[in-house]
């Protein structure tokens, strides 16, 4: 006690406490500061820390952009409801009676999951609501899209007609037409790619589960004759017809049509079946591992982008058009939609100098 009175009384901010360490020589021997005062001088530092600018190297303007798009993604993902039923309501292509359509964003899966915090289903109530009043009914998924595909994705606003969607997906009575920026150039330039798909598990260091081909015949690298193969008993029919609109030395922009529907058709046939896998599309890039795309050095270049950054590009597939038959029976008034692709997307067909048509809907 005799020590604790020794102290100097300077060092004392209050009484029956710890004497606190001075902040600095001009501190320790001015005025004793309250406790009040010591938490606005703290924050006063802090506050200037903050403003201070820093001396950095100006970032190349494309990595910022693939930064700043990977990082957006991470907060749409953890976005409250309300904010992304705003978005999406913002960004609507389409409504009548029926239905509604939008345009889905990159990175916001359609479907929950252990890891999904937010998805298309859980907004659907709270969209309809703001699109149709408090009392509406909660909208009605149609298909789906996977969580990387942007574009055209259609809702129903009653049960019955998204029964009714559904079939006509089901019989393939709806056209749908992607474009994707790929890595490569198809040989031949048009055709039709029909190959079953299945889903196997790939035996490698890092356990996990792919789509791919589970084609019908095979040709004998002895002597080069086709013999068919016994078929997959879960393999589906896979039928994609293609075209390819522009290309680059290193990279093309196609567009797609799938005839069926199968999971990842579009990537699978794409990667595996014509060997021009969809730009960012780091899970069919590789068959045995789970790595990122693997760029040629002409295509980094015009990216302007180095290969350590490539796992941050997102995957560049996108619905753009849509023709749904008409759901009270007429042949001829068919619902024609388009949808023009992300700012991401535009730039990487301008980076790569890469023609994209205009997009226009059917007469």
């Amino acid at each position: 006690m005799a020590a604790w009175k020794a102290l100097p009384h300077r060092l004392v901010a209050f009484a029956g406490g710890p004497a606190p360490r001075a902040f600095s020589l001009s501190c320790a021997s001015a005025t004793p500061l309250t406790a009040e005062q010591l938490v606005k001088k703290i924050r006063t530092e802090r506050q200037q820390q903050q403003e201070k600018p820093q001396d950095e190297v100006p970032e190349d303007p494309v990595k910022k952009r693939v930064r700043q798009l990977k990082q957006f993604t991470q907060q749409l993902q953890r976005v409250h409801p309300n904010v992304l039923a705003k978005a999406l309501k913002r960004g609507m292509v389409f409504q009548n009676t029926d239905i509604v359509v939008i345009n889905k964003p990159y990175g916001i899966p359609v479907h929950g999951g252990p890891k999904v915090k937010t998805c298309i289903t859980d907004v659907l109530p709270i969209l309809a609501k703001k699109l149709f009043g408090m009392k509406a009914e909660p909208l009605h998924l149609c298909h789906r899209l996977d969580k990387e595909t942007t574009g055209l994705m259609v809702l129903a606003r009653n049960e019955d007609v998204a029964q009714q969607i559904h079939e006509f997906f089901r019989t393939r009575k709806v056209e749908k037409t992607y474009w994707a920026v790929c890595v490569g150039k198809p040989e031949p330039a048009e055709g039709l790619v029909d190959i079953p798909i299945v889903e196997k598990e790939v035996e490698s260091g890092q356990h996990h589960f792919k789509m791919t081909l589970a084609p019908k015949y095979r040709i004998s690298p002895e002597n080069g004759k086709m013999s068919k193969i016994r078929q997959d008993r879960d393999a589906e029919i896979a039928v994609t017809r293609y075209r390819t609109l522009s290309n680059w030395s290193s990279g093309s922009l196609v567009e797609l049509q799938p005839i069926t529907g199968v999971k990842h058709q579009l990537r699978v046939h794409l990667a595996f079946g014509l060997g021009c896998p969809i730009l960012g599309d780091h899970k069919y890039s590789h068959w045995n591992k789970l790595a990122p795309q693997k760029l040629p050095p002409s295509a980094l270049k015009k990216l302007g982008l180095v290969q350590a950054k490539a796992r941050h590009l997102p995957l560049h597939l996108h619905a753009c058009k849509l023709i749904l038959p008409n759901l009270h029976g007429s042949e001829e008034k068919k619902i024609s939609l388009v949808c023009k692709p992300p700012h991401f997307f535009n730039l990487a067909v301008e980076r790569l100098k890469l023609e994209k048509p205009q997009l226009e809907e059917e007469s």
